[in-house]
């Protein structure tokens, strides 16, 4: 895999549209929820923060992923949710806002934890002496860039121009689920001779992870006794992630096309999942 227009200059912009989007659905209530519902709140950010890459992590060494490809396993596991966690939360009849608040939450802390964690992965799986570098506060400066700033101005947008904001939103939502998967097909079609290999490499390992962590989010919600739409809201959270951000990570930022694998795997894989878990939600209930 090559890097070209789509890692250098496709990919940050469609992020930066994305997390507007993202902003143009946002009020400050959305962030202050979390206080009114702490346990769910506390539950899901713990879910999504730390047992996600805990179990990536596993998966990565149970799975024997050669160094590059469990790093970008890594940094699928290290992003937040997107508006496609929303999305399915809505469609499975979870609690929409609490899905909101969550991908609000994550979405602004990830520019930090993102490239601390991403460094530490490789430094594990690579070593120290690894030929890739990732500049911590560099990174961390592009994150917000490309994230929080995007997400303040749909926000600031919203409060200003409500029914323009209203208007915009659903579209930059729909616009946010077909370029992804827009990007996943050029980079298909790009290196489609290899596309084969790619999967035999690295989608057992990613449709493993994205399965254990829907199931995971649902039942441990259920052991701290959470309401069955908080239950299916914190699954969605912790297993759809944002592709996008992981893509951009490993294809743009640290340059590794090979890294990238394992986030477009992912990305188609979990739109599969995602519809699938929510007909096995239906049948248990």
């Amino acid at each position: 895999m090559q890097a070209d227009l789509l890692t250098t200059v496709i990919l940050p912009l469609s992020l930066f549209i994305i997390m507007f989007g993202l902003g143009l659905s946002l009020h400050i209530t959305d962030f202050t929820r979390v206080f009114k519902q702490p346990k769910a709140a506390i539950i899901g950010i713990s879910a999504q923060m730390i047992a996600l890459p805990i179990i990536a992590l596993l998966i990565a060494i149970i799975f024997k992923l050669p160094p590059e490809l469990a790093v970008g396993l890594m940094i699928i596991s290290f992003a937040p949710s997107g508006a496609t966690s929303n999305m399915f939360t809505n469609i499975a009849k979870g609690d929409v806002a609490l899905s909101i608040s969550l991908t609000a939450i994550t979405s602004i802390i990830t520019p930090i934890t993102l490239p601390l964690l991403t460094l530490l992965a490789m430094n594990y799986f690579l070593g120290s002496a690894n030929e890739f570098e990732l500049p911590l506060l560099k990174t961390i400066i592009q994150l917000l860039v490309i994230t929080v700033i995007p997400v303040a101005i749909g926000m600031f947008i919203l409060s200003k121009w409500q029914k323009a904001a209203n208007k915009t939103e659903p579209v930059i939502r729909v616009f946010s689920v077909i370029f992804l998967l827009f990007i996943i097909l050029a980079i298909i079609l790009k290196n489609k001779s290899q596309m084969l290999t790619f999967f035999m490499q690295t989608g057992a390992a990613t449709l493993t992870l994205n399965i254990l962590v829907l199931v995971f989010g649902y039942y441990l919600s259920k052991v701290f006794k959470l309401s069955q739409t908080q239950a299916v809201s914190i699954s969605y959270e912790v297993g759809i992630q944002n592709g996008t951000l992981a893509l951009l990570v490993s294809g743009t930022l640290i340059g590794n096309t090979t890294m990238m694998i394992p986030a477009v795997t992912y990305s188609i894989l979990m739109f599969i999942t995602g519809f699938a878990f929510g007909w096995w939600l239906k049948i248990i209930k």
